[in-house]
């Protein structure tokens, strides 16, 4: 008889974010060095991901926060920005959704230095202002 059972989110989200978190670094570096470069396997920087949206507080959760989000369906994949009321930086999660499950990784060392590179871009580019726009 053949074990069906699909690994849970918990089992998979450290390797996932792994991989994404690579993916990611590959394509800033690249996008700071050139922003018309591209990359055969994952294209480019401004075409990574799906969307970045302000998911406001009380909308099943207590905080709201900011969403990268890299993909959906089952499984989906997203990093979760979290900042105080002058949208300065305090915290980032990964999260990796299956089906009735999720698991987080805290992003911390030199991949939260990579995403602080990232949040300062999006905020001179004003990207986390128009997003919470868009929520209201």
């Amino acid at each position: 008889m053949s074990n069906d059972r699909q690994p849970s989110c918990k089992e998979r989200v450290r390797a996932e974010y792994r991989r994404e978190i690579a993916t990611i670094r590959k394509l800033w570096e690249q996008y700071v060095a050139n922003p018309e470069a591209h990359d055969d396997e994952y294209g480019n920087w401004t075409e990574h991901g799906l969307c970045f949206a302000y998911v406001p507080p009380g909308t099943d959760q207590k905080r709201g926060f900011f969403r990268y989000q890299i993909s959906t369906g089952g499984p989906g994949d997203e990093f979760r920005f979290y900042c105080d009321e002058r949208l300065q930086l305090t915290r980032v999660e990964y999260w990796f959704l299956d089906w009735f499950d999720g698991a987080k990784v805290v992003v911390n060392g030199a991949a939260r230095k990579l995403c602080d590179e990232i949040w300062a871009d999006w905020l001179e580019c004003e990207v986390p202002q128009s997003a919470m726009k868009s929520a209201e």
